[in-house]
């Protein structure tokens, strides 16, 4: 086979999209600088190096620096054998897998949840008390400041201002249903069980040492996420297992239908897990309460069963309303 002609294809395309904006576009090629993640192994030995390295080995095996039954009882500062990476994947770098970067220039900001602005150390320690079930790590520590040290490194080359795409867990459109979890068990059995155990328990590396954490991370149970964390919330836990899951999923190339993902969500969130102590304070503008949050109090009339499984555009649209009723001048109303 002759190669050439693919060859000098290849070059008249590139020469193209260099003299002329307009075909860069039509070829679908960015114009902007790309970014990729950067490289911490690239990182030299030295203490801002050593410390980022630090903070990526809390994120892969946050059980064992900073779980429960670590030696040191002044570490245990998670209440799960989990790793941040179980949700925040590839160490926090993949696209729409919850990643890490891009974060940098994103605090301090407002959070509606907390009813205050908030600082990355701030929502650090949100997911250390709700998806590690865990207390705070104070702000001075080694391990904060190695979190932090890790999260800015994945920010390095993204300009101020600048939105990545694939931040969070990606998006799908709302179902015009409920999600039905018991549609969801039959998906769980079928395209799950298989890693996460029929018992949603996780596969330990070691059943003798929970240090050693989960080759397969639970999905409920007393080791899990508890009921306040926002992988306890069905928009995110369904986007998340839509764009990732069965493990080794990519977003280009989704394995569950949509329907799927939202239904085997709905199972996952109704089982057992630890309660958060407090919620019921979250949130202090309740108009400002995301329309999928599954615990009350509510402004907007609901139960919170729609709250928990759907469907929900019904539920924005009551909110909308509540809202503009509110901005109105007295003598409108």
């Amino acid at each position: 086979m002759d190669i050439r002609p693919l060859w000098l294809a290849s070059l008249f395309l590139v020469a193209t999209v260099a003299g002329d904006g307009a075909s860069a576009q039509t070829h679908n090629i960015p114009s902007l600088p790309i970014w990729s993640v950067p490289e911490v192994g690239a990182l030299p030995d030295d203490e801002h190096g050593r410390l980022v390295r630090r903070g990526r080995d809390l994120v892969t095996a946050t059980y064992a620096h900073i779980g429960p039954v670590v030696a040191d009882p002044a570490k245990r500062y998670a209440g799960n054998n989990l790793a941040c990476s179980n949700c925040h994947l590839n160490a926090g770098t993949k696209k729409f897998g919850i990643p890490l970067w891009g974060l940098k220039d994103q605090f301090p900001n407002y959070s509606w949840e907390a009813g205050h602005e908030i600082t990355i150390e701030d929502r650090l320690n949100s997911c250390m008390t709700r998806s590690m079930n865990g207390k705070p790590l104070p702000n001075d520590s080694a391990e904060m400041k190695a979190f932090v040290a890790y999260i800015n490194f994945l920010s390095t080359g993204v300009q101020p201002g600048e939105k990545l795409s694939g931040l969070g867990e990606g998006k799908m459109p709302y179902l015009k249903r409920a999600a039905d979890p018991v549609r969801g068990k039959a998906i769980y059995a079928r395209s799950c069980a298989s890693c996460h155990t029929p018992s949603g328990l996780g596969l330990r590396r070691s059943p003798a040492d929970p240090s050693l954490g989960y080759m397969v991370p639970p999905l409920w149970g007393p080791d899990s996420f508890n009921d306040g964390a926002g992988m306890a919330t069905l928009t995110t836990a369904a986007n998340f297992i839509h764009f990732n899951m069965p493990n080794g999923t990519s977003y280009t190339q989704p394995r569950l239908t949509q329907a799927d993902a939202w239904d085997v969500a709905a199972y996952v969130i109704s089982q057992p897990r630890p309660q958060r102590a407090g919620l019921d304070k979250d949130y202090p503008d309740l108009l400002h309460k995301s329309a999928d949050t599954p615990y009350g109090p509510y402004a907007d009339g609901f139960s919170q069963r729609q709250h928990k499984y759907g469907p929900f555009g019904p539920i924005e649209a009551a909110i909308k309303r509540l809202k503009a009723q509110k901005a109105a001048p007295a003598d409108k109303r």
